[in-house]
């Protein structure tokens, strides 16, 4: 059976041996498609392109930023009309289908720009909109289609033993796929000031969240959720019967699956319990702001409180050296194991998340930990060292990793070769991908992965915001 994992594999391994040589074209000519072929054109980004491209010193560098910045725009983003209002649906790249985690994560790097540009707040405001819907078709799906009413296009989900409806194209329950629309709605609303999607749609999707959450504390019962896919990768599908490891309530969340759409070992994920905590106070600010809906704002502060309580009592474990750590997941018994996946939420990625502090020591312990060989999938090579993913098998880095990195870092030299790794692991692409072999990045995954590019472009924002001097001198 075809797998999610065999379809990104494959087509990064034909994108590697179907690469332009060098001499075939410019090096440095735009990789974006030409103007008339783009998805979604905004004024206001194609401006930030060249106000920054044009502080960076290093060539390969702006060419990078350029292509990768603007991809999801120019590629991923469909527009339409439903019931007279906005709609956006954002497909990740060479999947033909929209993720809640992805579509949020990819439109992110474009918030800063939306109060200045009323097209983009249109988009914003579509997107918002199409993910309310889709989380009341199944707030469990992680995946949707374009089209609402269609079965699913993903070959390796059509056999998936678990409640599918139409508009679903997977259903692997993630608690992060609930949380970035939040994170979203919230990022919107902060800049732009904009109520007009916090309609009774969204709030009705921001409940049918709520109680999603609620029942996956599994405090009565094991919920309505189970999940079985037939496949040789173990990582595919949930044990006992569907119904995943076994988990004590203690007040988290339980999860199926991580973020990299991998079976969870433990089910209460720890990074997704930290973001649900944070995602859950940024939908009761929107909530009592944009709404003025203060039940929704004090049902999802008070279920924030429940979990934050439980990930101090239960979410942490303790190093070699005996100190304190949060753990990659547990499961209410007293078990924990640790290691991070590049996949966001990780570990690496909770500060930038706004999950902790960026000076929180417990975290900073943490976030050491995972860029370590006490991590196994933190791999060191010819080509760059970072975190991988089981999802992606051993020896392979995957660039959001070392973006993350250099968004954590505070000291120029981390910056400078985090920027060098990913300026030399494109693969003579000028893009991002989802992994890279770590001795040779022109073996890669993913040759269209629009989440990567755009967290490749916010970074060179905030290279440009809080250490231009980095980009004003050559690597």
């Amino acid at each position: 059976m075809t797998t999610r994992r065999d379809v990104v594999m494959g087509a990064g391994a034909l994108t590697a041996t179907l690469a332009l040589p060098a001499a075939a074209a410019p090096r440095f000519a735009s990789r974006r498609p030409p103007p008339g072929d783009r998805r979604f054109v905004s004024r206001a980004v194609e401006e930030r392109i060249a106000a920054v491209s044009a502080r960076i010193a290093d060539p390969e560098l702006a060419w990078l930023f350029a292509n990768c910045y603007p991809n999801t725009l120019d590629t991923t983003v469909f527009e339409g009309i439903v019931d007279g209002k906005p709609d956006g649906f954002v497909i990740t790249g060479d999947i033909d289908a929209m993720w809640l985690r992805d579509s949020s994560a990819q439109m992110n790097p474009y918030l800063p720009l939306a109060a200045a540009d009323a097209r983009l707040r249109t988009l914003f405001r579509g997107v918002i909109a199409r993910q309310a819907r889709s989380i009341l078709i199944d707030p469990y799906a992680n995946a949707f289609m374009r089209d609402p009413a269609a079965g699913t296009n993903l070959s390796w989900a059509k056999e998936d033993r678990t409640t599918m409806k139409p508009g679903v194209a997977e259903r692997k329950w993630e608690v992060d796929s609930l949380c970035y629309p939040m994170r979203l709605a919230h990022g919107y609303w902060r800049a732009t000031r904009d109520a007009a999607p916090f309609d009774a749609l969204w709030a009705e999707a921001a409940r049918a969240s709520m109680r999603t959450f609620r029942e996956q504390q599994r405090k009565e019962g094991r919920g309505p959720y189970s999940f079985e896919r037939k496949s040789q990768i173990p990582s595919e599908t949930m044990a006992l019967g569907g119904w995943g490891p076994p988990s004590r309530p203690v007040g988290m969340i339980h999860s199926g699956f991580r973020p990299s759409d991998d079976a969870c070992q433990f089910p209460f994920l720890i990074p997704a319990n930290l973001f649900a905590v944070r995602a859950l106070r940024q939908l009761a600010d929107v909530a009592k702001e944009a709404r003025g809906d203060t039940r929704l704002a004090a049902d999802a502060a008070a279920l924030a409180a429940e979990v934050e309580t439980a990930l101090r009592l239960h979410g942490t474990m303790r190093d070699t050296h005996g100190q304190a750590i949060w753990a990659y997941e547990v499961d209410g018994y007293g078990n924990a194991h640790f290691m991070d996946d590049a996949n966001i939420p990780s570990l690496s990625g909770l500060a930038y998340l706004g999950c902790v502090r960026a000076d929180d020591p417990l975290w900073q312990r943490t976030a050491a930990r995972a860029w370590s060989t006490r991590n196994p999938y933190f791999f060191s090579g010819k080509a760059a060292e970072g975190i991988g993913s089981p999802h992606t098998l051993l020896r392979q880095i995957w660039p959001m990793a070392i973006t993350m990195h250099a968004l954590n870092a505070r000291d120029d030299a981390t910056v400078r070769q985090c920027l060098r790794w990913l300026k030399t692991t494109h693969g003579g692409t000028g893009f991002c991908h989802e992994s890279f072999d770590i001795d040779d990045p022109t073996n890669f995954t993913r040759k269209w992965f629009a989440w990567a590019n755009g967290l490749f472009g916010e970074l060179i924002l905030d290279v440009a915001a809080r250490k231009p001097h980095i980009l004003a001198a050559p690597l």
